[in-house]
């Protein structure tokens, strides 16, 4: 048997060794294997541990060996997974901010104005198992942010995280150096001084459907056209740092209407696909798009998970025929996973997402979501359209059980963004 190569047998061959580091051929093969092992390791064990949802068994954690990602100035403990954890009652430095301080939310989310009346939904803090969340810093965001762009890319539950980073942000920038304005499907934050904007692009689906319409996009026959990323991407190119998601909208059963050819063909060719299928087509045209467009060196990518709903009380041991409606109580199972929360979504989304060759930051907020019943902004917002007397003697028929009040819980998102921005 050959001994293995030691210090103590080096004596033997003396010649050899300096050969070995001497030549420049040597060490520039070995300087691109390990630059190709960095660039592009595929160890995603991090990723498909965070999409189990049960949390009595937290995989050890194994961080993807990408090259030290843009932004970064740390890195998350060894061990520490953010997204497990537990929420724990914070009356002191809950919420981050004021309903009222914020000008910039929609009258979808703001419940306190709409007379919810209570405010304990504020005052929940996200606490990781075994380490802590970093608190999030507004100057420091601000000044990563000078010179750049930040957007948000996808449904209208994107928007709240988009309008929650604003109100995270604006009170440290003067009334005269700020502003938002909306342009068709791109609405626009500027912070003049620091010459930075945080944007955010109505895009449902990411790619072209036909409820791109910003405002009037309530379809109930829903088509996506396959192939289509660049309808929307070309709004995207030069964004240093872009926030997707997308969930919500595929959900209109167990099939999804796929177009091929274009929403103008006069014969328009249609085929269904199952759910899964077509959101997998969705995540590829999407990561396709990224590595084409995006600067690996320069910009930052992530995808938030889905955002729960609480629509059916017997999901969480309630009583039957009852919503998120006078939820004030946390769902207190660790391992609750609702009904509306499709596993096969996440498992697309962990197998597609494995084979990027571009690093995406997967924000698995959809566990620690799936708690807060409580969170939603339920009859407490702006009805666009009169209530009927059957609807006003019955709440639960109009309850939101789907979108967040703010302050609240999409503000956790942003703490969670900002901690992989900056400590990967």
């Amino acid at each position: 048997m050959k001994q293995p190569f030691t210090a103590s047998s080096s004596s033997s061959s003396p010649s050899l060794i300096r050969k070995a580091r001497l030549s420049p051929h040597l060490l520039t093969l070995l300087a691109f294997i390990v630059f190709v092992v960095i660039l592009y390791g595929e160890d995603f064990m991090c990723l498909l541990g965070q999409l189990d949802p049960n949390l009595d068994r937290i995989a050890t954690r194994i961080e993807k060996k990408w090259e030290k990602l843009p932004f970064s100035i740390g890195k998350t403990p060894e061990g520490c997974d953010l997204f497990s954890g537990r929420w724990v009652w914070d009356n002191s430095t809950r919420p981050l901010y004021e309903e009222s301080e914020c000008p910039y939310i929609q009258p979808q989310l703001t419940c306190q104005e709409h007379g919810r009346p209570d405010k304990d939904y504020q005052h929940w803090r996200w606490q990781p198992h075994g380490c802590d969340l970093p608190s999030f810093n507004a100057t420091l965001m601000l000044e990563t942010l000078r010179g750049k762009r930040m957007m948000f890319a996808g449904d209208s539950l994107n928007r709240g995280q988009y309008v929650s980073m604003v109100c995270l942000l604006h009170r440290l920038i003067p009334e005269d150096q700020k502003s938002m304005e909306t342009f068709d499907s791109l609405t626009v934050f500027t912070a003049k001084e620091y010459n930075a904007t945080i944007e955010f692009y109505w895009a449902p689906f990411l790619l072209e459907s036909n409820s791109d319409n910003a405002i009037i996009h309530r379809v109930s026959d829903r088509i996506v056209r396959r192939g289509s990323i660049n309808k929307h991407g070309k709004n995207w190119k030069g964004v240093d740092i872009m926030v997707f998601n997308t969930y919500l909208w595929w959900m209109t059963g167990l099939k999804m209407k796929v177009m091929r050819g274009s929403f103008e063909d006069e014969t328009k060719d249609i085929v269904e696909l199952s759910t899964e299928d077509a959101y997998r087509m969705a995540m590829k045209s999407m990561l396709r798009w990224v590595r084409k467009n995006m600067n690996r060196k320069k910009t930052r990518v992530f995808f938030t998970s889905m955002s729960p709903t609480h629509q059916k009380s017997i999901d969480w041991g309630g009583e039957p025929g009852r919503s998120c409606y006078n939820e004030t109580t946390l769902v207190n199972n660790a391992t609750y996973w609702g009904s509306d929360s499709r596993k096969s979504i996440m498992r697309v989304i962990g197998d597609v997402f494995s084979k990027s060759k571009f690093p995406i930051t997967f924000l698995n907020i959809t566990q620690l979501s799936n708690y807060r019943k409580d969170a939603h902004t339920s009859i407490y917002k702006k009805q666009w359209n009169p209530l009927t007397p059957a609807q006003i003697a019955n709440p639960v028929s109009y309850a939101d059980c789907v979108h967040w009040c703010l302050p609240g819980l999409q503000d956790t998102w942003n703490e969670l963004l900002f901690a992989k921005l900056f400590y990967p």
